[in-house]
């Protein structure tokens, strides 16, 4: 356990000392701060009071949305792994007595641990700011749940960018190849999700989902793995509800353009967003984990 702790704090000292961390906690901090600003500035424009909103934290979480995550994962472990190769540190770490398996499940938990800490601020300024700005707030209890969804969605990036990295020992590739697959899907689900037939695929891929509409709540809500936090929330507070999902009749945009798909149970939705974003995990982190496991070092 001494060894594993070793490793940890070692993580952890490397990831304090990276700018580009440091960088995107400025950014998230600049988002959640615009987040709970830009209305009152709007409200004030429009010469129009700003009405108390006492959901306003729990609805909003960390406020920094999909992209934030992204940007978390990818600055957290692009090079955790294969910055080791790339700066030749890799055979010293090797070199004491701690097996490879200890050293990748180290370096997992230092990720956890970073993650916890830059979200754990981002909530409480975020709860501040709302409480000030829209009044006293409710569920602030639930705002653990929120943590922990709003982690497991950034670790579903973190593990494919881990992955990558530990397979191509370069940084600049597992970056890339993250930052691809990010692009590539979050420019795909819309148009999937609103003009096909088969928007349920879109249910099993990391990102945004499907996007449905919650009748009773009169609330959209979002079924990928990108969405945790909020579905996990909205169960919480409203178990009984169900979602019922759309598609657009492109050949038809007038009124009644809207076509159902399906109905499913709130509950199905969440359950289903978790399970997906545990399996792309553990199966990224076990290709990650092997990979560095037959990694040939020379020394």
């Amino acid at each position: 356990m001494t060894r594993c702790w070793a490793v940890v704090k070692y993580e952890l000292l490397w990831n304090i000392r990276k700018k580009k961390i440091l960088g995107v906690v400025a950014i998230a901090f600049a988002l959640a701060t615009l987040s709970f600003l830009l209305p009152v500035i709007l409200s004030r424009m429009a010469s129009r009071p700003l009405n108390p909103n006492p959901d306003y934290v729990v609805s909003i979480g960390v406020g920094i949305g999909g992209l934030g995550f992204f940007l978390f994962a990818v600055v957290t472990a692009m090079n955790s792994i294969s910055g080791e190769f790339e700066s030749g540190t890799i055979v010293t770490l090797l070199t004491k007595p701690v097996s490879r398996t200890m050293v990748f499940l180290s370096k997992m938990f230092a990720a956890f641990i970073t993650l916890l800490l830059a979200y754990t601020v981002l909530f409480v300024y975020t709860a501040v700011g709302g409480a000030i700005v829209y009044g006293p707030q409710n569920n602030l209890h639930l705002i653990v749940l929120t943590l922990l969804g709003s982690i497991l969605s950034t670790f579903v990036w973190a593990a494919i960018t881990f992955a990558l990295g530990s397979l191509s020992k370069s940084s600049l590739i597992a970056a890339l190849g993250t930052f691809g697959i990010f692009i590539a899907l979050t420019i795909s689900h819309p148009i999937i999700s609103i003009f096909s037939n088969q928007a349920w695929v879109l249910n099993y891929i990391p990102g945004n989902g499907i996007t449905g509409l919650i009748q009773d709540l009169g609330r959209s809500i979002s079924s990928g793995t990108d969405n945790l936090a909020a579905n996990l929330l909205t169960y919480v507070l409203h178990p009984a509800s169900e979602v019922t999902f759309y598609k657009i009749d492109a050949l038809n945009l007038g009124p009644s353009s809207s076509i159902e798909l399906y109905t499913e149970p709130l509950s199905l939705v969440m359950l289903r967003s978790m399970t997906v974003a545990v399996v792309y995990i553990v199966v990224f982190s076990l290709l990650a984990w092997y990979a560095l496991k037959r990694a040939q070092i020379v020394e």
